[in-house]
């Protein structure tokens, strides 16, 4: 009861007071594998068609409360110089009382530096929707003393039962590496699209930081580890994962440290042609206790493409 009590004055105070709230993205905790939804920059960069499903289940012990699909296809086109990606993400905050889409299309080009080192310029236009469900609200009229939410509210809103709000958006990035190390910055919400149902609240700029470095501890590059940092901030919040990636063959294990959050472990089986990861979130915080951690799911498909024509350079980072 106090976990539905404290999430619906969360919502409350978001719909009714006039306070400017800053409302915050939703995470992967498998960031290279959504690698669209963590810097446009990214897309293209497998040179061939990529099928990218991602599925995450954050603080399972309060029911529902963070929910997030998302689905993306990318791929280099010679003739545009570039990659183009398609990236379609849906949140579902409260049990479905919240709910935010997002449609992206994406644009990165290709600049080889030189023999060893490529730089990759990502755009990204997005529409934004988020949508309110009045039903699943209750408020103080709707109580009776003795038998507790019987009652219908006054509180009835333009646009009831779901109140909707839509915006257009725009981000970018850019992505530089080589065969042994990488790094990016990305830029998301340029335009601070406005998705407040009543009062005002913009959703700020979201910068993010990525690098690592892939280190051979065999000579046929079959095992190998990589060192990882993010680094991302959006209003008045930050994140700093810090954390490694194990590879021998078609195994990959990770562990993870996100700051004063999780403890994350992770293990992922890699083909070819398909990749699958999962991840759990140990959570170190205050919720430790009630929260029960994250789930997430990752599943890559990988397919053929026509012969190059030319030499292509893609990216040598971890898959997860």
């Amino acid at each position: 009861m106090i976990r539905k009590i404290t999430l619906i004055l969360v919502i409350f105070l978001s719909v009714f007071t006039n306070v400017e709230l800053k409302a915050q993205d939703a995470e992967f905790t498998q960031f290279y594998a959504n690698p669209l939804y963590l810097n446009p920059a990214f897309a293209g960069t497998a040179r061939c068609p990529r099928f990218c499903l991602n599925y995450r289940n954050e603080w399972p012990g309060f029911y529902k409360t963070y929910v997030t699909y998302s689905a993306s296809y990318d791929q280099h086109i010679d003739n545009l110089s570039g990659g183009i990606g398609l990236l379609v993400v849906h949140d579902r905050a409260g049990n479905s009382t919240i709910n935010t889409l997002d449609a992206s299309f994406m644009y990165s080009y290709q600049l080889n530096v030189n023999r060893e080192f490529s730089l990759k310029f990502g755009l990204q236009g997005t529409y934004h929707q988020k949508s309110l469900d009045w039903t699943k609200l209750t408020f103080g009229d709707m109580i009776d003393r003795r038998r507790g939410f019987v009652y219908n509210t006054n509180e009835i809103p333009n646009g009831y039962p779901v109140i909707t709000k839509r915006a257009a958006d725009v981000s970018a990035g850019i992505l530089g590496y080589s065969k042994r190390y990488f790094f990016g910055f990305a830029c998301h919400h340029l335009t601070t699209p406005e998705e407040a149902f009543i009062s005002h609240s913009p959703l700020p700029r979201k910068f993010t930081g990525h690098a690592g470095a892939i280190i051979p501890l065999q000579k046929n590059d079959e095992v190998y580890i990589s060192p990882n940092v993010l680094y991302q901030y959006q209003g008045q919040f930050q994140q700093l994962n810090l954390g490694m990636y194990f590879v021998k063959s078609n195994v990959v294990a990770g562990l993870w440290y996100r700051n004063q959050d999780a403890v994350i472990a992770l293990f992922g089986y890699q083909t070819p042609y398909f990749k699958f990861g999962y991840s759990y979130d140990v959570t170190i915080s205050k919720l430790a206790n009630v929260s029960a951690g994250s789930h997430e799911i990752s599943m890559q498909i990988q397919l053929n493409c026509r012969p190059k024509h030319k030499k292509f350079r893609t990216v040598s980072c971890p898959s997860f």
